[in-house]
């Protein structure tokens, strides 16, 4: 087997040890442009868990001040349960199947290279 093969199909791989940190050396470091092919589409897929991870930072911030503006007694429109409330529970299962889609997409891909 060809190590321009396993290095691309490695980028895919690491999902599981190295998410980002891999993809982003063997692009710096290799001079080979099908290496360089695999290594951007698997680091741009390796980046949309950590981008959405950033948004459930943000969305349960906002949750936690919604829940502490009716902890304190500072009325709101309604007394039920709000969208920010369930927010993090809906971001969670939104999270959680994109996630295993992208691992399963990569294992995919990493199949494909070494074919």
């Amino acid at each position: 087997m060809q190590n321009n093969k396993i290095l691309a199909a490695l980028c895919y791989f690491s999902v599981f040890f190295a998410p980002l940190l891999l993809p982003l050396i063997i692009y710096f470091i290799t001079s080979d442009r099908e290496i360089k092919f695999h290594a951007k589409r698997s680091l741009v897929s390796h980046l949309v868990p950590v981008v959405l991870l950033i948004a459930g930072f943000i969305i349960l911030t906002f949750s936690m001040f919604s829940f502490t503006n009716r902890m304190s007694g500072i009325p709101s429109e309604n007394f039920g349960f709000g969208f920010w409330q369930f927010a993090p529970v809906l971001f969670s299962l939104i999270y959680g199947l994109l996630f295993i889609i992208i691992v399963i997409w990569n294992i995919i891909q990493g199949v494909k290279v070494f074919r």
